[in-house]
């Protein structure tokens, strides 16, 4: 059987090559793994787009100068990268740490109380449909190998694969920080090449693209309709840059400062 080519439907379990079935897992996982770094990469992106321009908006609006809004986007930018990066890491490795524990606890039970283990496997395969008789042979079967009995127990009481316990935390710190710094520098970008006043709307309407970008790629993996998701998170970009843009404005009359005039 081709490693590269899928069997035809309704070919026979007995029939699967074991070299095709390991090929084929790896790449399920690697795929598996390699959304989970495109998650990261798009709420890092996304936060930093929606962030810096509701900063560099409502900065705009509160002064309609150019150099307070550099200074403010920028600042709220690299704030941002090591924030995103640094509660990523923590997070990551935190959740990391605690997975490892209860791993622990799991594998100290099926060592030292391996009929309870048992029990529970039996239990929990019987809630998913298997009947009785049948769940508990197969758990009988799964404990007589204390390794895969772990590995189950572990899948199916904890909700846990390996892979939960085994990223990278500092990879996904330096995937959310990258992306939101990237994100960030859109809606700097119209103020430094544009005059202020129609660099806030360059501002908005460049953040607004590539959101819409964003929503369109994340629909290749989420399988929804391309035009709905890019108009979500466009939205979602829209009124944070007006949001600001409008508070911003109101700020000087509410602190009893002159308007700025563009």
């Amino acid at each position: 059987m081709d490693a590269l080519q899928s069997p035809p439907a309704g070919t026979p379990a007995a029939d699967f090559d074991p070299e095709w079935l390991r090929a084929h897992l790896t790449e399920e996982r690697r795929k598996a793994s390699l959304l989970g770094e495109i998650r990261e990469a798009i709420f890092g992106a996304q936060d930093g787009l929606v962030s810096t321009l509701a900063v560099v908006s409502t900065v705009a609006g509160a002064s309609a100068q150019r150099f307070p809004v550099l200074i403010a986007g920028i600042a709220a930018g690299l704030a941002g990268i090591f924030s995103m990066a640094a509660g990523e890491y923590m997070s990551s490795k935190s959740q990391r740490e605690i997975f490892e524990a209860q791993i622990a606890g799991e594998r100290e039970e099926v060592a030292e109380r391996p009929g309870e283990a048992e029990a529970e496997m039996a239990y929990m395969l019987a809630e998913d449909g298997l009947p009785r008789h049948q769940a508990s042979a197969m758990a009988a079967t799964i404990a007589e190998h204390p390794d895969v009995l772990l590995k189950t127990m572990v899948e199916k009481e904890l909700g846990l694969t390996g892979d939960d316990a085994e990223g990278s935390p500092m990879q996904g710190a330096m995937i959310m920080g990258a992306s939101f710094g990237i994100g960030a520098m859109v809606p700097v970008i119209p103020y430094l090449l544009l005059p202020i006043g129609t660099a806030i709307w360059g501002a908005l309407f460049a953040t607004g693209g590539v959101l819409f970008g964003i929503g369109v790629l994340k629909s290749r993996w989420t399988q929804r309709p391309w035009l709905r998701s890019g108009l979500e998170i466009l939205l979602l970009g829209a009124f944070a840059g007006i949001a600001g843009f409008f508070f911003g404005s109101l700020l000087p009359t509410l602190l009893g400062v002159p308007p700025a005039t563009v």
